[in-house]
């Protein structure tokens, strides 16, 4: 009987062991997977920021880029009025003498509008019609009279 009971108390006790161990494998287990999962979610977030990052830098590129064609755009179009400007041959003395007078007539009237615009409008549409107004008004006056310089052909 001894031997009997002897051999109960082994197999509980290995029974016992073999549960321990299966419990204590299935916490190992969980921790491992838990500790993974934190680890997938961290690497992701870290690839989701690259990708906004990246998102946003070729965002910032385009914008750039369109920036850059629209101010080679107006250059080009300086150059080409400049130039069209420039081609223009001398005519009869009183049609030189209209031509001449354009600029200083135009950029009065430029002048007169921006200021009848900003003493006639009222506060919430001032801004941006006397800002664009203001704009055209000397961008008029220093385009078309910056180039005005001494003319180099005998009249």
């Amino acid at each position: 009987m001894e031997e009997l009971t002897g051999l109960t108390a082994s197999a509980a006790g290995g029974g016992l062991f073999g549960l321990v161990g299966t419990a204590l494998g299935r916490i190992a287990n969980h921790l491992d997977r838990r500790s993974a999962q934190r680890h997938e979610t961290r690497r992701w977030a870290h690839e989701i920021k690259r990708v906004e990052l990246d998102l946003q830098s070729a965002i910032e590129t385009a914008n750039a880029e369109r920036e850059r064609a629209a101010e080679e755009g107006r250059w080009a179009g300086l150059e080409a009025s400049l130039a069209a400007e420039a081609a223009i041959a001398p005519s009869y003395r009183w049609v030189d003498a209209i031509r001449a007078l354009t600029r200083p007539v135009l950029t009065i009237l430029l002048w007169l509008i921006a200021t009848i615009v900003f003493f006639s409008s009222d506060n919430a549409g001032r801004a941006a019609i006397v800002d664009t107004a203001t704009f055209a008004a000397t961008a008029a006056t220093l385009w078309w009279f910056g180039d005005r310089g001494p003319s180099q052909r005998a009249r």
